[in-house]
């Protein structure tokens, strides 16, 4: 099928999950969530091809790989969605005018949302999860390195749905993964109502810029850790160890080092020096250069970098108020931490700091839908339109005014 032809049958068939109960769209999940499982070898037989054909590099075979466990954590994802609340039919708001007009706000589907993004297959089944329970259909666009996986994932959670006795054609899969393909399924409108773009820099800038779908950005992460000068060593190794070696390919891996001054001139070597134990490359200003001479140089480049690889940059300010400008303004506005005993200090920073998510006293690395109780997640929204941070449920419906009269007309 064309691109047009596959937006076009999700659309037809968009009604049966807009229109399904709660309990339908659970066992759905439960159905997909158990073939994935039972079908694991094959799913990883699928994707020992993808892996084997990729050379683009090791951070992004690791973000295309799938194992059991791996595995076992997606279906574990849908699971945690059937225990969560439907948000479609919530009343947001609800009063009665001077006129007793009953006016009531409810979530409602968005209708097709497409979802455009890179290596990942978990994305394939996260996705669509998320559209069952909130009642959308998806059509789902991933990239050529991951389409083996895909495929198998697609058709193995149809499968089980269908064999549920429900039609599962509100969901489909892309087999074209051109770059035109790519443009062409980014001006869908009249058929995708939502474009949730999932990647690197290159691919959101791409959609940005092409899309004529109304488009959730999901933004590349170089996220800070900024060391207070009242922080406690271990706490702040600790933190930046797991922030930044924990996973390296995932946008919410800390990127950026900031360290007051009066903390660098006692500490930082004790501080780097579990990262450089672990093999992470340090490029910092010249004054970390001249706290830890083992400390690259850095490029202003460097400083506004997502590197989702093991290396990061350190600069050195002096105080809270320095590190905040410097962070809302070399940051991608996804997620900051700081480290620090003083709770003005902590208080200024998760006022000022202008992120999707803002931590005290706890890694980055928690920035994700399953940690914050979503069961799965869409993305994470660097943006400010209708939905920031990590994406759950919620975040895929849209609302409608439902209004009941008795007869009432205007003047």
């Amino acid at each position: 099928m064309t691109i047009s032809e596959t937006c076009r049958l999700a659309k037809e068939h968009a009604g049966a999950i807009a229109y399904s109960s709660e309990a339908e769209k659970n066992r759905m999940l439960s159905l997909a969530a158990d073939a994935l499982v039972a079908h694991a070898d094959e799913i990883m037989e699928a994707n020992k091809k993808d892996v084997e054909a990729c050379t683009r590099g090791e951070q992004f075979r690791d973000r295309l790989l799938l194992d059991e466990a791996r595995i076992a954590g997606i279906a574990q994802g849908l699971k945690a969605l059937v225990r969560l609340a439907c948000p479609v039919g919530e009343i947001i708001e609800h009063y009665t005018t001077p006129g007793g007009l009953d006016i009531s706000r409810v979530r409602v589907p968005f209708g097709v949302i497409g979802i455009i993004y890179e290596a990942r297959p978990n994305v394939t089944a996260d996705a669509a999860g998320l559209c069952i329970k909130s009642g959308n259909a998806v059509v789902l666009r991933g990239s050529r390195e991951a389409y083996a996986s895909n495929e198998v994932i697609v058709r193995v959670m149809k499968d089980a749905i269908r064999a549920g006795g429900f039609d599962p054609e509100f969901i489909q899969l892309i087999s074209d993964c051109s770059h035109e393909g790519a443009r062409q399924f980014m001006r869908e409108k009249g058929t995708l109502d939502l474009l949730i773009p999932r990647g690197g820099a290159a691919l959101i800038q791409s959609t940005l810029e092409n899309a004529t779908v109304p488009v959730i950005e999901t933004g590349t992460g170089n996220c800070h850790v900024y060391v207070e000068r009242t922080a406690d060593l271990l706490m702040a190794q600790n933190i930046l160890v797991n922030a930044k070696t924990q996973r390296t390919s995932v946008c919410n891996a800390c990127e950026s080092l900031v360290v007051d001054a009066a903390f660098a001139d006692e500490c930082l070597d004790r501080l780097l020096l579990p990262l450089l134990e672990r093999g992470v490359e340090i490029v910092g200003d010249e004054r970390a250069r001249l706290d830890m001479p083992a400390v690259g140089i850095a490029t202003e480049e460097d400083f506004y970098r997502e590197y989702l690889d093991k290396k990061i940059s350190v600069k050195i300010v002096d105080g809270t108020d320095e590190a905040i400008a410097w962070i809302n303004e070399h940051s991608t506005h996804h997620s900051e931490a700081i480290v620090t005993q003083n709770a003005q200090a902590a208080e200024k920073f998760l006022k000022e700091i202008d992120s999707a998510c803002v931590y005290v006293n706890a890694s980055t690395r928690f920035t994700d839908g399953f940690e914050y109780g979503f069961g799965a997640e869409m993305g994470i929204s660097t943006q400010k339109l209708h939905a920031r941070g990590p994406m759950g449920l919620r975040e895929l419906t849209s609302y409608k005014y439902v209004i009941r009269g008795n007869g009432q007309v205007r003047g």
